[in-house]
């Protein structure tokens, strides 16, 4: 419970956490450009907390070249997840358009229908996985670079060494991410503040996750 609680408070321990946080947000506002940045800074605050400062990383822009690898890892990622459930929807999609052109064919139908739930499935599931490799995705990246960040087979051995952590992370990074969502009741610009703030929940997380 207490690593739980640090996850959410250690932010405030920073004297100028609310400008960083704003600052970040703010630049979370450039497309592409501001993701990366904000990878990047979440990256120099998890180097903070290996130092023993519990304080957030400078907020500016000069961590673009700290996140792009990591950005570009998660990109190789989320095309892999996206292209494994088009491989079920494709044909989901091409048998509804069919049958929606000439007379229904009800075994068809259900076999569409039955391909949507199965890909949305998939999708859901692959996901979920993704959240919880993450850790290990993002130190294996941080130490090896993007060769390092794709060799699935290392990251699942990252991950199975202590299977407690490793659910404990995805939990707290699910956490982090409805966090991350919360600024969207604020006419979706909120969503921008939250949105930093759960990169620095982030940097704990994956911080704690390192050290078991």
């Amino acid at each position: 419970m207490d690593r739980i609680t640090e996850a959410f408070t250690w932010p405030f321990r920073d004297p100028e956490w609310l400008p960083k946080l704003l600052i970040i947000a703010l630049i979370l506002l450039i497309p592409i450009v501001g993701a990366i940045n904000g990878i990047g800074w979440m990256l120099a605050s998890l180097d903070r907390l290996r130092a023993g400062e519990e304080r957030l990383a400078p907020a500016n822009l000069t961590h673009l070249g700290r996140g792009i690898r990591l950005f570009a890892v998660e990109l190789v990622y989320a095309i892999a997840i996206v292209a494994a459930a088009l491989v079920i929807f494709i044909p989901a999609i091409a048998l509804a358009v069919r049958q929606g052109q000439g007379s229904a064919n009800a075994p068809l139908i259900s076999t569409a229908i039955f391909l949507n739930v199965l890909g949305f499935s998939v999708l859901t599931l692959l996901s979920l996985a993704w959240t919880f490799a993450l850790p290990a995705v993002v130190l294996a990246t941080d130490s090896g670079g993007v060769g390092g960040g794709i060799r699935v087979g290392a990251v699942i051995r990252r991950s199975r060494m202590n299977p407690s952590h490793t659910l404990i992370a995805g939990l707290m990074l699910i956490a982090a991410s409805f966090v991350g969502s919360l600024g969207t009741i604020v006419c979706g610009v909120g969503v921008f503040v939250t949105s930093a703030f759960a990169l620095a929940m982030q940097a704990w997380v994956i911080r704690s996750f390192e050290k078991g």
